[in-house]
C-alpha cells in the first residue's frame, strides 16, 4: 500500500517531511491566534510540545515503516502524552478528560486575558494537535490539507478576533506558512500571489473598521450562575448590634475610604438583588473608566464570608481566584471555607475636574423600583428640589436625607429594606441605620431619572499609610453610587454626616466632598440644563448598515463554497479510506476507485460489469491497458487461492493512478465536471 510518507526516493522522503512541518507550523499559528485570550507567553510553551512531539511522530513513521498505518494513532498519542506531562506533570487521564470537556467553557467564563491555568487553557494545544494530525493525514492534497489549520484559526477569531495592524500581520504570516506547501515546487509562483493578497488584506482591514471586535465572551450562556448567599445588606442591623467584633484587616499603599461587598441593582419593591453578570476572575482586568486612573494594591485577611472586601475596579487578586461582576467590581468566592489571605490591586480614577457640574452617564439608565407606595413619588420631586437629573440634583437628596432623618442608635434597630420598610422610615418614623438611607436614597433617586445603585460594604478607619487596619461590625455601611459621565460609578453617603463618617481620603472622595462643600442652599440651586439631545443619525452611520450586509454576503458565499468543496473533498476522503485497505481488500478497492473515476467522466458503467468488461467498453489505450491489468490483478487476488501480498496493492493502485492520468489529460470542462459529479 502507498502512503504519503512511504516513499523510498529521497527526495520525495525530504519534500513529505518539509511539507509536514509546514502542516504543524500553520496549525501552531492558529493556536497562537488565541493570545488575546491567554497571552502569548503562556501559550508558547504547550504549543511548541506539539509540535515537536506531531514532528517526532512523523519521523518515526518515515523511519519505521510498519509504524506508517498507524501514524494518526502514534502522533495523537505522543501529543497527548507530551501535553499531560507538560502542563499537569503526569499522565492524568481524568485532568486530560475534564480538559477537553471543561476547559474552553471555563475560559468563556472567564475575565480576559484568562489565568494560565491548565485546566482553562488545555483545550488550545489539543486543538492544534488534532489540525496537526488531520492536516498531516490530508498531505496528498495540500490544499485540503491546511482546512483544520483554518478552522483552528476561525475559532480563535471566534473567541476574540483581531483587529488592525495585528490581523494583517497575523493573516500574512499563516498566508507565508501556508505558501511553504508549494514553495519547493514552485516559489514563484507562490509567493507573489501571498504578499499581493497580504496587501489586499491590509487594505480591506483598513477600510472596513468594525470598531470593537467580536467575542464569543459577550454571550450570556457563558456566565457563571450566582450561588445562593446571605445578603450583607440584611445583616446591616445585626452587625451594628455587636459594632466591636471584627470583621477583617488590611494594610495598602493607597488611600481607601470604603471597602464594598456587593452591589444590588435589582430592587423589586420587596428585595434587593445584585446582577447575574458574574465571570471568574483572570490573570488582570483593565480599568472601566476613560478617566486616568492609578493603580494602588493592599494585602487582606478576610476570616469568613462569600463576599470578599474589595474595590470599585479591581485590577487583579492573588491568593484566590474569585468571581468578579467587571461593572460592580464586586468579589465572591463560592464554597468557601475557612479564612482566606489575598493580595488586591485595584483601578482609582484621579479626578481633577470638579463635579458639581458633571453630567450623568447617558449609558446608565434608573434601574426598577417595584411598586411605588402613594406619596412617594411627591417626596422624592420635593427632596430634589423639583430639579432635572443630575450630579448636582444627586447632591441635593443627599443633602435632604442628612438633614431630615436621624441615623437609629441603641438595641433596637430597624431593619428590612422594602417599600412597606422604606415607607416607614421616608414618612414616619425618619429613623434608620445606613440601610434604610441608602435604599430610600436609591429608590428616591431612580424615580426622579437618576441612575444610581445600592452598595455594600464597610467604611474604613482612619489609620495611618501602611498600617494594619482591623474593620468592626460598627463599620459596616451602605451607600448610593451614581453614574457619572467620563467617571464612573461616583460613591455618596446619606448617612455619613449625621454618623460621624471621617474624612475620606480618596481622590474621589476629595472631589465629591468638594462639591457637597459647594453645593449652594436648595433656595439658590440654578435652573439645571437639559440633557443633551441624542445625535441625529448621521450618513456615516449607514456603515454598519452595509457592512452587516456586506458580512451576511460573505458568510452565504463561503456556505456556498464549503457545499462545493464538500464534494471533491468526500471523494478524497473515500479514495484515502481505499488506499488504507490490505490484502484482497485493498485489490478490490483499487478497482471500485478506477470504476468510480471513469463514471464521473461520463462512462457508462452497469452494476454487474467486471475490469475487462469496462476494458471493452473503453475506447482510450491506455486506460484499457490499465483496466487490463487491474483485472489480472483482480482474478490474483479474488481466485488464484495464491493470497495477496502488498506489492499485489500497490500494483493494483498504480494501474488506478495510470487511469487518473490518462483522464487529466481531457478537456477542462470535462475535468470540472468530473470533480463536481455526484454518484
Amino acid at each position: 500500500m502507498k502512503a504519503t510518507f512511504a516513499e523510498s526516493d529521497a527526495p520525495k522522503a525530504a519534500l513529505a517531511r518539509l511539507r509536514a512541518l509546514w502542516i504543524v507550523l500553520a496549525s501552531a499559528i492558529a493556536g497562537l491566534l488565541f493570545a488575546p485570550v491567554f497571552g502569548l507567553r503562556p501559550l508558547l510553551l504547550p504549543i511548541a510540545v506539539v509540535l515537536v512531539a506531531c514532528y517526532g511522530a512523523v519521523e518515526l513513521c518515515i523511519q519505521v515503516k510498519v509504524l506508517q498505518p498507524w501514524r494518526p494513532l502514534t502522533m495523537a498519542v505522543l501529543g497527548l502524552f507530551a501535553l499531560s506531562v507538560t502542563m499537569f506533570g503526569s499522565v492524568d487521564v481524568t485532568a486530560l478528560a475534564a480538559g477537553v470537556t471543561d476547559s474552553w467553557q471555563l475560559t468563556l467564563q472567564s475575565t480576559w486575558p484568562v489565568r494560565p491555568d491548565a485546566e482553562l487553557m488545555f483545550f488550545v494545544p489539543l486543538l492544534v494537535l488534532l489540525a496537526a494530525v488531520i492536516g498531516i493525514e490530508l498531505l496528498r492534497w495540500p490544499a485540503v490539507a491546511l482546512v483544520p489549520a483554518v478552522a483552528v484559526l476561525v475559532l480563535s477569531q471566534a473567541f476574540v478576533a483581531l483587529t488592525g495592524v495585528t490581523a494583517v500581520l497575523a493573516a500574512l504570516g499563516f498566508a507565508v506558512v501556508a505558501a511553504g506547501l508549494y514553495m519547493p515546487v514552485r516559489p514563484g509562483l507562490v509567493l507573489i500571489p501571498t504578499v499581493v493578497l497580504g496587501l489586499v488584506g491590509a487594505a480591506v482591514v483598513t477600510v472596513v473598521d468594525t470598531g470593537e471586535p467580536y467575542s464569543l465572551q459577550q454571550s450570556d450562556v457563558a456566565q457563571v450562575p450566582l450561588p445562593r448567599t446571605i445578603s450583607p445588606l440584611t445583616e446591616v442591623a445585626a452587625r451594628l448590634s455587636n459594632p466591636e467584633t471584627p470583621v477583617f484587616s488590611y494594610t495598602t499603599t493607597g488611600p481607601v475610604d470604603r471597602w464594598r461587598l456587593v452591589v444590588l441593582n435589582q430592587f423589586n419593591g420587596v428585595s434587593w438583588e445584585p446582577d447575574d453578570n458574574y465571570r471568574r476572575l483572570g490573570s488582570q482586568v483593565g480599568p472601566s473608566t476613560g478617566a486616568q486612573v492609578r493603580e494602588y494594591t493592599a494585602k487582606i485577611k478576610a476570616p469568613e464570608g462569600q463576599w470578599l472586601p474589595s474595590q470599585s475596579m479591581p485590577a487583579s487578586v492573588t491568593g484566590t481566584a474569585p468571581l468578579i461582576d467587571q461593572s460592580t467590581g464586586a468579589l465572591l468566592v463560592r464554597e468557601r471555607k475557612g479564612a482566606l489571605q489575598y493580595d488586591l490591586s485595584w483601578w482609582e480614577p484621579q479626578v481633577d475636574d470638579d463635579l458639581s457640574g458633571a453630567a450623568l452617564s447617558s449609558s446608565e439608565t434608573p434601574g426598577p423600583v417595584g411598586e411605588i407606595p402613594p406619596g412617594i413619588e411627591d417626596l422624592a420631586r420635593k427632596a430634589t428640589g423639583g430639579g432635572r437629573p443630575s450630579f448636582r440634583t444627586a447632591l441635593v437628596l443627599e443633602q435632604y436625607l442628612r438633614g431630615n432623618y436621624n441615623v437609629a442608635t441603641g438595641t433596637e434597630l430597624p431593619t428590612g429594606s422594602g417599600w412597606p420598610q422604606l415607607r416607614e422610615f421616608l414618612l414616619e418614623s425618619k429613623r434608620g441605620t445606613s440601610e434604610q438611607f441608602a435604599a430610600s436614597y436609591v429608590a428616591l433617586a431612580r424615580i426622579v431619572g437618576i441612575p444610581v445603585r445600592l452598595a455594600v460594604g464597610y467604611r474604613a478607619p482612619q489609620a495611618p499609610a501602611g498600617a494594619e487596619t482591623v474593620v468592626h461590625n460598627r463599620d459596616v455601611l451602605a451607600w448610593p453610587e451614581i453614574a457619572v459621565a467620563g467617571i464612573g460609578w461616583v460613591p455618596l453617603d446619606p448617612v455619613g454626616g449625621a454618623a460621624g463618617a471621617g474624612p475620606a481620603p480618596s481622590r474621589l472622595a476629595q472631589i465629591t466632598a468638594k462639591a457637597r462643600a459647594d453645593l449652594p442652599p436648595p433656595s439658590q440651586l440654578p435652573e439645571q440644563p437639559l440633557p443633551p439631545r441624542p445625535p441625529e443619525d448621521e450618513p456615516g452611520g449607514s456603515i454598519n448598515i452595509w457592512f452587516i450586509a456586506l458580512a451576511v454576503l460573505v458568510a452565504l458565499a463561503v456556505l456556498l463554497v464549503l457545499a462545493i468543496l464538500a464534494i471533491p473533498l468526500g471523494k478524497a476522503i473515500r479514495t484515502l479510506r481505499r488506499k488504507r485497505q490490505t490484502g484482497a481488500n485493498g485489490v478490490v478497492a483499487a478497482w471500485w476507485e478506477a470504476r468510480d473515476l471513469l463514471r464521473a467522466y461520463g462512462t457508462r458503467v452497469t452494476p454487474g460489469m467486471t475490469a475487462r468488461d469496462l476494458a471493452r467498453a473503453s475506447t482510450d489505450g491506455s486506460i484499457v491497458d490499465s483496466l487490463t491489468g487491474l483485472a489480472t490483478q483482480m482474478d490474483v487476488a479474488m481466485w488464484s487461492g495464491m493470497g495477496t501480498n502488498d506489492s499485489l496493492v500497490a500494483e493494483a493502485w498504480t494501474s488506478v493512478n495510470r487511469i487518473r492520468k490518462s483522464l487529466a489529460g481531457r478537456p477542462l470542462a470535462e475535468r470540472f465536471r468530473a470533480v463536481f459529479a455526484i454518484r
